[in-house]
């Protein structure tokens, strides 16, 4: 498949593969840690700001998710967020609010492209687990998911509308997984949406009671994952992603969108408020 690369340079080294290793890239802008266990890849981030992810964060994620996917030892990829609450509230309201050129805002909005990309042409297959709720690019993570274990409290809304934007370089990839329809009504209410929503629309495959639940379901989950027969689980990610060859270029032209929309007078004002809850 040829498509439109636009993961950065990143430095960042993995060192010499073993059955069990751990590498985190720390920051003030936030974290990514991976851990690799029998075939099995964890990818966890976080931010102190609700998990929410300014550009070095999303940068780390991507090239973290794109490097794990590429070793031969691993089988399955685990996406997760730290703490308790919120699994990801979306983009960083400090960065957006300091953006101040349209080329540095498409660069931002990229920073989203890049993770989806990174989680869709990964070879193996990708578990996410949400332990909170989920906002506006968050909503795009869980989207780029191969399969997708929530708790019963995971509400999920998209609310780029409500701040002056749209939901648009996440949009191909929720739209694939909850039809037109149903993102349109996503993205222009910008209201929560529950768990036994999110299940019937696709975004989640499994609903658990608590964390202890989450745990354990999404620990059998990639054990099985990782016990199956590799060929043939890479044989299903690839078919769970066909068509979507194109969404390098599609992507960075929602990007190119959304960094103009984010200078508008309306936007700037409605972040500020934001800012200020």
């Amino acid at each position: 498949m040829q498509r439109t690369k636009l993961l950065p340079a990143f430095p960042f080294r993995y060192q010499a593969r073993s059955a069990m290793m751990t590498t985190s890239m720390f920051s003030a802008d936030g974290s990514v840690d991976l851990r690799v266990t029998d075939g099995v890849a964890t990818v966890r981030f976080g931010h102190p700001k609700s998990n929410s992810l300014p550009g070095r964060l999303l940068r780390s994620l991507a090239a973290t998710v794109a490097r794990a996917g590429e070793r031969d030892d691993v089988r399955v990829l685990v996406l997760r967020s730290e703490g308790q609450g919120a699994f990801c509230a979306g983009a960083s309201f400090d960065e957006l609010a300091a953006l101040d050129n349209k080329e540095d805002g498409k660069e931002f909005f990229l920073g989203f492209a890049r993770v989806i990309l990174a989680m869709v042409e990964a070879p193996v297959p990708v578990v996410t687990a949400v332990q909170g709720k989920v906002t506006g690019g968050g909503v795009g993570l869980v989207a780029s998911s191969d399969y997708v274990v929530a708790v019963e409290q995971a509400a999920l809304k998209l609310s780029e509308l409500a701040v002056g934007i749209g939901p648009f370089v996440v949009g191909p990839v929720i739209e694939r997984k909850v039809g037109v329809a149903a993102f349109g009504a996503m993205a222009l209410d910008a209201d929560w949406r529950d768990a036994a929503w999110a299940t019937r629309h696709g975004l989640y495959t499994q609903v658990v009671p608590d964390a202890a639940a989450l745990d354990a379901a999404v620990a059998a989950r990639a054990a099985q994952l990782a016990a199956a027969n590799p060929d043939a689980v890479r044989a299903i990610k690839r078919v769970l992603w066909e068509g979507t060859d194109d969404w390098g270029k599609l992507l960075e032209r929602r990007a190119e969108t959304s960094g103009e929309l984010v200078l508008g007078e309306f936007t700037r004002a409605a972040i500020q408020r934001f800012k200020a809850r």
